[in-house]
Protein backbone atom coordinates (compact mmCIF):
# COMPACT_ATOMS: atom_id res chain seq x y z
CA UNK A 1 0.00 0.00 0.00
CA UNK A 2 1.23 3.26 -0.92
CA UNK A 3 2.76 5.07 2.07
CA UNK A 4 0.83 8.58 3.19
CA UNK A 5 2.95 11.92 2.46
CA UNK A 6 2.12 15.42 2.38
CA UNK A 7 2.89 17.09 -0.68
CA UNK A 8 5.58 19.67 -0.10
CA UNK A 9 5.36 22.92 -2.92
CA UNK A 10 8.82 24.36 -2.69
CA UNK A 11 9.47 27.47 -4.52
CA UNK A 12 13.19 27.28 -6.12
CA UNK A 13 14.80 30.21 -4.38
CA UNK A 14 13.78 28.37 -0.47
CA UNK A 15 15.48 24.98 -2.20
CA UNK A 16 18.39 26.60 -2.59
CA UNK A 17 18.33 28.42 0.08
CA UNK A 18 17.99 25.45 2.31
CA UNK A 19 20.30 24.05 0.60
CA UNK A 20 23.77 23.24 2.83
CA UNK A 21 27.42 24.33 1.81
CA UNK A 22 29.61 21.60 0.75
CA UNK A 23 30.57 19.62 3.77
CA UNK A 24 27.75 21.10 6.19
CA UNK A 25 24.82 18.84 7.29
CA UNK A 26 21.14 20.25 7.46
CA UNK A 27 18.42 18.49 10.17
CA UNK A 28 15.49 16.74 8.53
CA UNK A 29 12.55 19.17 7.41
CA UNK A 30 9.71 17.49 9.44
CA UNK A 31 12.21 17.98 13.23
CA UNK A 32 12.30 21.94 12.24
CA UNK A 33 8.45 22.78 11.06
CA UNK A 34 5.34 21.19 10.41
CA UNK A 35 5.37 18.89 7.53
CA UNK A 36 2.63 21.54 5.91
CA UNK A 37 5.16 24.76 6.48
CA UNK A 38 7.39 25.54 3.76
CA UNK A 39 11.05 25.21 4.40
CA UNK A 40 11.81 29.07 4.08
CA UNK A 41 13.12 28.95 7.79
CA UNK A 42 16.13 27.01 6.72
CA UNK A 43 17.41 29.69 4.28
CA UNK A 44 19.88 30.87 6.77
CA UNK A 45 22.38 28.47 5.86
CA UNK A 46 24.64 29.60 2.48
CA UNK A 47 24.07 28.43 -0.94
CA UNK A 48 26.67 26.39 -2.48
CA UNK A 49 28.58 27.59 -5.52
CA UNK A 50 29.22 25.30 -8.40
CA UNK A 51 33.24 25.09 -6.69
CA UNK A 52 31.05 23.81 -3.51
CA UNK A 53 29.25 21.52 -5.36
CA UNK A 54 32.04 20.15 -7.10
CA UNK A 55 34.66 19.94 -4.05
CA UNK A 56 31.74 18.31 -2.15
CA UNK A 57 31.96 15.18 -4.87
CA UNK A 58 34.64 13.16 -3.51
CA UNK A 59 32.77 12.60 -0.09
CA UNK A 60 29.98 10.30 0.28
CA UNK A 61 27.56 12.67 -2.01
CA UNK A 62 25.38 13.32 0.56
CA UNK A 63 26.58 17.16 0.91
CA UNK A 64 25.01 17.73 -2.36
CA UNK A 65 21.51 17.37 -1.17
CA UNK A 66 21.23 17.48 2.34
CA UNK A 67 18.15 19.99 1.57
CA UNK A 68 16.23 16.64 0.93
CA UNK A 69 16.88 14.68 4.08
CA UNK A 70 15.70 10.92 3.78
CA UNK A 71 14.95 8.71 0.42
CA UNK A 72 12.87 8.66 -2.09
CA UNK A 73 10.02 5.55 -2.15
CA UNK A 74 10.67 4.25 -5.06
CA UNK A 75 8.39 1.09 -4.80
CA UNK A 76 5.64 3.24 -4.33
CA UNK A 77 6.50 5.34 -7.51
CA UNK A 78 6.70 1.85 -9.41
CA UNK A 79 9.65 2.96 -11.05
CA UNK A 80 13.10 2.96 -10.26
CA UNK A 81 15.40 5.48 -12.40
CA UNK A 82 18.48 2.93 -11.98
CA UNK A 83 16.04 0.63 -13.75
CA UNK A 84 15.05 3.08 -16.38
CA UNK A 85 18.74 3.69 -17.38
CA UNK A 86 19.13 0.46 -19.18
CA UNK A 87 15.26 -0.05 -20.04
CA UNK A 88 14.53 -0.61 -23.62
CA UNK A 89 10.87 -2.06 -24.51
CA UNK A 90 11.30 -3.76 -28.11
CA UNK A 91 7.40 -4.67 -27.90
CA UNK A 92 5.86 -7.49 -29.92
CA UNK A 93 6.73 -8.52 -33.22
CA UNK A 94 5.25 -9.92 -35.93
CA UNK A 95 6.26 -11.74 -39.62
CA UNK A 96 3.48 -9.52 -42.13
CA UNK A 97 2.35 -11.89 -45.21
CA UNK A 98 4.54 -9.02 -47.29
CA UNK A 99 7.52 -10.06 -45.01
CA UNK A 100 7.86 -7.22 -43.10
CA UNK A 101 7.87 -6.82 -39.27
CA UNK A 102 5.38 -5.31 -37.32
CA UNK A 103 6.26 -4.04 -34.07
CA UNK A 104 3.74 -3.20 -31.58
CA UNK A 105 3.53 -1.57 -28.26
CA UNK A 106 0.67 -0.72 -25.67
CA UNK A 107 0.95 3.40 -24.60
CA UNK A 108 -1.32 4.01 -21.31
CA UNK A 109 -2.16 7.44 -19.92
CA UNK A 110 -1.98 7.67 -16.05
CA UNK A 111 -2.93 9.92 -13.75
CA UNK A 112 -0.50 9.06 -10.59
CA UNK A 113 1.18 11.24 -7.61
CA UNK A 114 4.74 10.35 -7.80
CA UNK A 115 7.45 11.47 -5.08
CA UNK A 116 10.57 13.27 -7.22
CA UNK A 117 12.70 13.79 -4.09
CA UNK A 118 12.62 13.05 -0.82
CA UNK A 119 9.23 14.52 0.93
CA UNK A 120 8.21 16.07 -2.75
CA UNK A 121 5.30 14.59 -4.42
CA UNK A 122 4.16 15.51 -7.59
CA UNK A 123 0.81 15.11 -9.16
CA UNK A 124 1.57 13.47 -12.44
CA UNK A 125 0.56 12.32 -15.86
CA UNK A 126 2.98 9.28 -17.08
CA UNK A 127 2.71 6.92 -19.68
CA UNK A 128 2.86 2.82 -18.62
CA UNK A 129 2.92 4.36 -14.66
CA UNK A 130 6.68 5.93 -14.97
CA UNK A 131 8.14 9.03 -16.01
CA UNK A 132 10.11 9.37 -18.32
CA UNK A 133 7.66 6.99 -20.42
CA UNK A 134 9.05 3.43 -21.90
CA UNK A 135 11.90 3.98 -24.28
CA UNK A 136 10.50 2.52 -27.68
CA UNK A 137 12.67 0.69 -29.58
CA UNK A 138 13.18 -0.51 -32.85
CA UNK A 139 15.19 -1.07 -36.44
CA UNK A 140 14.55 1.20 -39.82
CA UNK A 141 12.03 0.24 -41.64
CA UNK A 142 9.99 -1.67 -39.71
CA UNK A 143 6.32 -0.88 -39.14
CA UNK A 144 5.07 0.07 -35.91
CA UNK A 145 2.16 0.40 -34.08
CA UNK A 146 1.43 1.86 -30.99
CA UNK A 147 -2.12 0.90 -29.03
CA UNK A 148 -2.73 3.77 -27.32
CA UNK A 149 -5.19 4.20 -24.01
CA UNK A 150 -6.14 7.01 -22.24
CA UNK A 151 -7.08 6.08 -18.75
CA UNK A 152 -6.36 9.54 -17.51
CA UNK A 153 -8.76 11.99 -16.33
CA UNK A 154 -7.59 14.69 -19.05
CA UNK A 155 -7.67 14.28 -22.94
CA UNK A 156 -4.14 13.31 -24.00
CA UNK A 157 -2.55 12.18 -27.45
CA UNK A 158 0.96 10.46 -28.46
CA UNK A 159 2.69 12.94 -30.84
CA UNK A 160 6.22 11.33 -32.24
CA UNK A 161 9.05 12.52 -33.75
CA UNK A 162 9.36 11.45 -37.08
CA UNK A 163 7.98 11.21 -40.41
CA UNK A 164 4.28 9.67 -40.70
CA UNK A 165 0.90 10.53 -42.07
CA UNK A 166 -1.45 13.99 -40.62
CA UNK A 167 -3.84 11.30 -38.95
CA UNK A 168 -1.03 9.86 -36.84
CA UNK A 169 0.78 13.05 -35.93
CA UNK A 170 -1.38 13.33 -32.40
CA UNK A 171 -2.12 16.57 -33.08
CA UNK A 172 -5.75 18.16 -31.44
CA UNK A 173 -7.64 19.00 -34.55
CA UNK A 174 -6.29 16.32 -37.26
CA UNK A 175 -8.00 13.05 -37.52
CA UNK A 176 -10.83 13.28 -34.53
CA UNK A 177 -13.32 11.75 -37.29
CA UNK A 178 -10.90 9.04 -37.93
CA UNK A 179 -10.37 8.42 -34.09
CA UNK A 180 -7.55 10.50 -34.11
CA UNK A 181 -6.54 13.85 -32.63
CA UNK A 182 -7.80 14.35 -29.27
CA UNK A 183 -8.50 11.03 -27.03
CA UNK A 184 -10.56 11.47 -24.43
CA UNK A 185 -10.35 9.63 -21.18
CA UNK A 186 -11.86 6.09 -21.33
CA UNK A 187 -10.79 6.47 -25.06
CA UNK A 188 -8.17 4.60 -27.82
CA UNK A 189 -6.48 5.25 -31.10
CA UNK A 190 -3.61 3.33 -32.40
CA UNK A 191 -0.75 5.03 -34.33
CA UNK A 192 1.11 3.34 -37.05
CA UNK A 193 3.61 4.62 -39.28
CA UNK A 194 6.74 3.17 -40.52
CA UNK A 195 10.20 3.56 -38.67
CA UNK A 196 12.44 6.53 -40.27
CA UNK A 197 14.77 7.86 -40.09
CA UNK A 198 16.89 6.09 -38.19
CA UNK A 199 18.42 8.52 -35.01
CA UNK A 200 16.95 9.08 -31.46
CA UNK A 201 13.91 10.56 -31.78
CA UNK A 202 11.07 11.42 -28.66
CA UNK A 203 7.27 11.12 -27.88
CA UNK A 204 5.31 13.68 -26.03
CA UNK A 205 1.17 14.41 -25.53
CA UNK A 206 0.59 17.85 -27.61
CA UNK A 207 -3.12 18.39 -26.05
CA UNK A 208 -3.30 21.96 -25.58
CA UNK A 209 -2.11 23.78 -22.87
CA UNK A 210 1.09 21.74 -24.39
CA UNK A 211 3.83 23.14 -21.50
CA UNK A 212 1.55 21.97 -19.07
CA UNK A 213 0.73 18.17 -20.62
CA UNK A 214 4.98 17.76 -21.59
CA UNK A 215 5.59 19.10 -17.63
CA UNK A 216 3.41 16.97 -15.93
CA UNK A 217 5.18 13.54 -17.57
CA UNK A 218 3.96 13.07 -20.58
CA UNK A 219 6.96 11.98 -22.82
CA UNK A 220 9.66 9.29 -23.28
CA UNK A 221 12.06 8.24 -25.94
CA UNK A 222 11.53 6.62 -29.48
CA UNK A 223 15.24 4.73 -30.53
CA UNK A 224 15.36 3.78 -34.42
CA UNK A 225 18.59 1.84 -34.98
CA UNK A 226 20.44 2.00 -38.61
CA UNK A 227 19.53 -1.20 -40.35
CA UNK A 228 23.36 -2.07 -40.21
CA UNK A 229 23.23 -1.11 -36.19
CA UNK A 230 26.07 0.71 -34.29
CA UNK A 231 29.07 -0.91 -32.38
CA UNK A 232 28.11 -2.78 -29.07
CA UNK A 233 28.08 -0.93 -26.61
CA UNK A 234 26.87 -0.15 -22.45
CA UNK A 235 23.80 1.66 -23.62
CA UNK A 236 21.87 4.00 -21.08
CA UNK A 237 18.86 6.49 -21.23
CA UNK A 238 19.22 9.49 -19.89
CA UNK A 239 16.16 12.12 -20.02
CA UNK A 240 17.02 15.60 -18.76
CA UNK A 241 13.74 16.71 -16.77
CA UNK A 242 12.31 19.03 -14.12
CA UNK A 243 8.90 19.86 -11.91
CA UNK A 244 7.03 22.71 -11.26
CA UNK A 245 6.13 21.79 -7.60
CA UNK A 246 4.42 25.18 -6.80
CA UNK A 247 2.36 25.50 -10.57
CA UNK A 248 4.29 28.60 -10.96
CA UNK A 249 5.28 28.16 -14.49
CA UNK A 250 9.16 27.74 -13.14
CA UNK A 251 10.89 24.29 -12.12
CA UNK A 252 11.94 23.88 -8.36
CA UNK A 253 13.24 19.89 -9.08
CA UNK A 254 15.75 19.18 -12.03
CA UNK A 255 16.65 15.85 -12.78
CA UNK A 256 18.21 13.12 -15.14
CA UNK A 257 15.10 10.42 -15.33
CA UNK A 258 13.10 12.27 -12.89
CA UNK A 259 14.44 11.79 -9.38
CA UNK A 260 16.42 14.40 -7.87
CA UNK A 261 19.95 13.30 -6.97
CA UNK A 262 18.85 9.73 -7.45
CA UNK A 263 22.22 9.04 -9.51
CA UNK A 264 24.67 10.37 -6.89
CA UNK A 265 23.06 7.97 -3.92
CA UNK A 266 23.25 4.95 -6.58
CA UNK A 267 26.03 5.68 -9.39
CA UNK A 268 25.51 3.84 -12.47
CA UNK A 269 28.16 1.33 -12.73
CA UNK A 270 30.14 1.35 -16.29
CA UNK A 271 33.12 -0.89 -16.95
CA UNK A 272 36.76 1.12 -17.78
CA UNK A 273 37.88 0.94 -21.57
CA UNK A 274 34.29 0.08 -22.44
CA UNK A 275 32.26 2.10 -24.75
CA UNK A 276 29.18 3.38 -23.51
CA UNK A 277 26.67 5.03 -25.42
CA UNK A 278 24.26 7.33 -23.86
CA UNK A 279 20.80 8.58 -25.51
CA UNK A 280 20.02 11.91 -24.05
CA UNK A 281 16.96 13.64 -24.49
CA UNK A 282 16.02 17.30 -22.77
CA UNK A 283 12.32 17.18 -22.71
CA UNK A 284 12.63 20.18 -19.39
CA UNK A 285 10.12 23.02 -19.61
CA UNK A 286 10.14 26.33 -18.60
CA UNK A 287 13.64 26.47 -19.08
CA UNK A 288 15.05 27.65 -22.36
CA UNK A 289 18.39 25.40 -22.59
CA UNK A 290 19.93 22.51 -20.50
CA UNK A 291 22.69 20.96 -20.56
CA UNK A 292 25.03 17.73 -19.97
CA UNK A 293 28.67 18.08 -18.58
CA UNK A 294 30.98 15.03 -17.93
CA UNK A 295 33.76 15.01 -15.37
CA UNK A 296 37.56 14.03 -16.29
CA UNK A 297 36.58 12.61 -19.81
CA UNK A 298 35.64 13.39 -23.52
CA UNK A 299 32.90 12.33 -25.49
CA UNK A 300 31.70 11.93 -29.55
CA UNK A 301 28.21 13.45 -29.93
CA UNK A 302 26.04 12.81 -32.62
CA UNK A 303 23.31 14.96 -32.50
CA UNK A 304 19.85 13.34 -32.82
CA UNK A 305 21.77 10.35 -34.02
CA UNK A 306 20.69 10.16 -37.62
CA UNK A 307 24.26 10.15 -38.67
CA UNK A 308 26.49 7.76 -38.55
CA UNK A 309 29.67 10.57 -38.06
CA UNK A 310 29.78 12.42 -34.63
CA UNK A 311 29.66 16.05 -35.28
CA UNK A 312 32.07 17.06 -32.37
CA UNK A 313 34.60 15.76 -29.58
CA UNK A 314 33.69 17.57 -26.57
CA UNK A 315 32.83 17.61 -22.59
CA UNK A 316 29.93 19.66 -22.88
CA UNK A 317 26.86 19.84 -24.96
CA UNK A 318 23.92 22.36 -24.56
CA UNK A 319 19.88 21.29 -26.23
CA UNK A 320 17.03 23.25 -26.45
CA UNK A 321 13.63 21.86 -25.50
CA UNK A 322 13.13 18.50 -27.45
CA UNK A 323 17.02 18.46 -28.48
CA UNK A 324 18.38 15.36 -28.15
CA UNK A 325 21.56 13.20 -29.53
CA UNK A 326 23.74 10.52 -29.11
CA UNK A 327 27.12 10.58 -26.68
CA UNK A 328 29.77 7.73 -26.86
CA UNK A 329 32.35 7.68 -24.32
CA UNK A 330 35.13 5.38 -22.96
CA UNK A 331 36.12 5.59 -19.25
CA UNK A 332 40.30 4.73 -18.86
CA UNK A 333 39.81 5.06 -15.42
CA UNK A 334 37.80 3.74 -12.42
CA UNK A 335 36.75 5.50 -10.15
CA UNK A 336 33.85 7.99 -9.14
CA UNK A 337 32.71 10.60 -12.18
CA UNK A 338 30.49 13.00 -11.89
CA UNK A 339 27.90 14.40 -14.47
CA UNK A 340 25.57 17.21 -14.21
CA UNK A 341 24.07 19.88 -16.30
CA UNK A 342 26.56 22.94 -16.61
CA UNK A 343 23.87 25.69 -15.82
CA UNK A 344 25.15 25.52 -11.49
CA UNK A 345 21.66 26.25 -10.28
CA UNK A 346 20.06 22.85 -11.88
CA UNK A 347 22.79 20.82 -10.50
CA UNK A 348 22.08 22.17 -7.31
CA UNK A 349 18.55 21.78 -7.41
CA UNK A 350 18.59 17.36 -8.30
CA UNK A 351 20.24 17.27 -11.80
CA UNK A 352 23.55 15.35 -10.53
CA UNK A 353 24.99 12.22 -10.59
CA UNK A 354 28.27 9.83 -11.06
CA UNK A 355 29.33 7.27 -12.71
CA UNK A 356 31.19 4.18 -11.26
CA UNK A 357 34.03 2.75 -13.44
CA UNK A 358 35.21 -0.27 -12.13
CA UNK A 359 37.51 -2.84 -13.52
Amino acid sequence: MRRAKTQQRLSRRQLLGGAAAAGASLPVLSEVLPRRQLPGAIAQQPTPTAHDVAAGAHGSGSAMHDGFAGTVDLGANGFDPSEIVRDFDYGKTRRLASGRTLREWDLVAIDQEIEIAPGVMFPAWTYNGRIPGPTLRCREGELLRINFANSSAHPHTVHFHGIHRALMDGVPGLGEGSGGGVVGPGERFSYEFEAEPFGLHHYHCHVMPLAEHIAKGLYGELIIDPRQGRAEADELVMVMNGFDTNFDLANEIYAVNTIAFHYVDRPIRVKRDQLVRIYLLNILEYDQINSFHIHANFFDYFPTGTRLEPAEFTDTIVQGQGQRGILELRFPYTGKFMFHAHKTEFAELGWLGFFEVVD
